[in-house]
């Protein structure tokens, strides 16, 4: 009886364990990327019932065991699912953007530039732009809110002298007809896209369009440390024109993608839990010094809430100066 005792704690591990793997099968089968949506559910309901009296009622175990584990193996692998450049693209994700750098010389082509009358009515406007990398100058954090919580967008902008800050987003790239969905995210459901465009474009249409809550963070970083994040996303940006990639909310979503290539371009320090749940980046942000830090934090984040100056701005030409104002610039780090 001590025997058994013993091996209790590890017997409840492995029905954990099991338990997981059934729900995460289940999952992928309702969000597979095929059929109807009713069909896929009610065969996930069917896995699932079956995956329970296999593993807690069925006399013979193992088969069925070695059942579930195929099914969840197809479901965890690479060749049943493939993401594609080539699918019915909502036009507001329709090109996916380039970046050449050639010595000093930066050209952005499927550069978004559109002009809103709502989230759905717009005018498309792509364009080619050219850069110095030489007068990259700074970096800026923004976090946007579709609904107060724990979880929310983010994305940078990188400002360079006598032009336009340069706005990148990374996002979903659903079908015309999806919606964001973040359980569905980590099932190969959306390929990724970087949105590279005018501030008055992919801030505005959050701010104006959309009324997310949109916060704007002037960062410490210095111009050396900007400029090796930008060619850092300009390769990324290059490879993903080339090559698709899926969008996954753990592993290839906004905020872990910045945190992947700050440390490319040189941040030290370990993943933290406000890197998952980036409804906490700005406080992630402050924590380590990263933006102002000389009044507390609460009334900087009630400064660096932009809406109304964005909504003040609008489509003006100094859209990006204008929602900037007030806004405290720390010193850049050496």
């Amino acid at each position: 009886m001590l025997l058994l005792s013993r091996f209790a704690p590890l017997r409840w591990l492995t029905n954990l364990v099991l338990a997981a793997c059934v729900l995460w099968a289940f999952l992928g089968i309702g969000y597979a990327p095929w059929g109807v949506a009713s069909l896929r559910w009610g065969i996930a309901t069917l896995f699932l019932l079956f995956s329970g009296w296999a593993l807690f009622k069925a006399r013979w175990r193992w088969p069925a065991w070695i059942a579930i584990a195929l099914v969840v193996a197809a479901i965890g692998s690479r060749w049943l699912i493939h993401p594609s450049l080539d699918r019915n693209w909502p036009l507001d994700v329709a090109v996916m953007p380039r970046v050449q750098i050639q010595g000093d010389r930066v050209r952005i082509s499927g550069y978004r530039n559109f002009v809103y009358r709502s989230p759905d009515d717009f005018d498309i406007r792509y364009e080619e732009r050219e850069f110095r990398l030489s007068d990259l100058r700074s970096l800026d954090f923004f976090v946007s809110y579709w609904w107060p919580g724990p979880v929310a967008h983010t994305f940078v902008s990188f400002n360079f002298a006598n032009s336009d800050p340069v706005a990148v987003s990374i996002e979903t790239r659903p079908e015309v007809g999806e919606g964001f969905d973040p359980i569905a995210s980590m099932f190969r459901r959306f390929e990724l896209i970087y949105v590279v465009g005018d501030e008055k474009d992919i801030v505005g249409v959050r701010t104006n369009h959309r009324h997310e809550d949109v916060y704007l963070y002037r960062t410490n970083a210095s111009p050396e440390a900007a400029r090796q994040l930008f060619l850092v996303y300009a390769k990324r940006i290059d490879a993903l024109a080339a090559r698709a990639e899926f969008y996954n909310l753990l592993s290839n979503s906004c905020t872990i993608n910045i945190v992947r290539y700050a440390n490319r371009a040189g941040r030290v320090g370990p993943l933290d839990f406000r890197h998952v749940l980036n409804g906490y980046s700005d406080r992630y942000l402050y924590r380590t010094g990263a933006i102002d830090t000389s009044i507390p934090f609460a009334k900087l984040r009630a400064m660096s809430r932009i809406n109304d100056k964005a909504q003040a701005a609008d489509e003006s030409p100094d859209f990006s100066r204008r929602i900037r104002e007030g806004l405290p610039v720390p010193a850049a780090r050496p």
